[in-house]
């Protein structure tokens, strides 16, 4: 595969075969050639466990301190006080069982997350089979599917991230943008991975964290010296 220039670059600044230290990581990915835009910082956390066993899922949600750097568009199913409740804390758009053909037959999808009051989950379970791959479902575990839609809407527009296991027992996530700077990058890395070591199943056996990597939208990878 061929990269481009800016990839040649940035690649010479990464020594593959080093463990870093996350601080000297970020500080790394600062010094890269810039893109056209402000790049996403994504970490990559594969755990030893399986996550076929119900046991040895590894989910959760947790509030950066510097926020992701991405807006987040809220899509809230209520109805009555809640819907009103919801439009005053600023979500983007709010609706019930009219919302069920728009997202079916005109695959509406412009939000970034749903919440909805635990009496909406027998109209949003119809629409199970299109949210679901997209990662989109309300779930009590991420904290939306709530009554408080006031809070669980100011946590995601502040900077809420979900973390859970992909099939390949990876957790993937975006923690922040490049003009951050390596502090306020360093500071949301830290609460993630807390979150992550504290998330560890009673059932996960021999060592927890495998291997952590941090990267950039279009950059190399940078291996993580990261103990549990």
């Amino acid at each position: 595969m061929k990269r481009g220039k800016r990839y040649v670059e940035a690649a010479k600044l990464v020594d593959s075969t080093k463990l870093y230290e996350a601080k000297e990581a970020l500080e790394t990915i600062e010094k890269m050639p810039k893109t056209k835009f402000d790049e996403t910082v994504e970490l990559h956390v594969r755990l030893g466990v399986d996550s076929k066993h119900a046991d040895q899922q590894v989910r959760g949600t947790v509030v950066l301190p510097n926020g992701t750097g991405k807006t987040q568009r809220v899509l809230v199913f209520a109805k009555g006080d809640k819907a009103k409740e919801a439009e005053e804390a600023g979500a983007d758009f709010v609706g019930a069982e009219e919302l069920v053909p728009k997202i079916e037959k005109e695959n509406w999808f412009d939000y970034d997350v749903i919440v909805a009051t635990p009496d909406m989950m027998g109209v949003i379970g119809r629409l199970g089979k299109v949210l679901g791959p997209k990662g989109l479902m309300p779930n009590p575990k991420s904290g939306t599917v709530t009554m408080d839609v006031k809070k669980a809407i100011s946590e995601i527009k502040s900077g809420k991230v979900e973390y859970r296991l992909d099939k390949t027992n990876i957790i993937h996530l975006g923690f922040g943008k490049v003009s951050f700077g390596a502090e306020k990058l360093l500071e949301n890395y830290q609460v993630i991975i807390d979150a992550i070591i504290k998330a560890k199943p009673a059932a996960a056996k021999g060592q927890y964290i495998k291997s952590v990597a941090i990267t950039t939208t279009m950059g190399p990878s940078l291996k993580i010296n990261q103990k549990a």
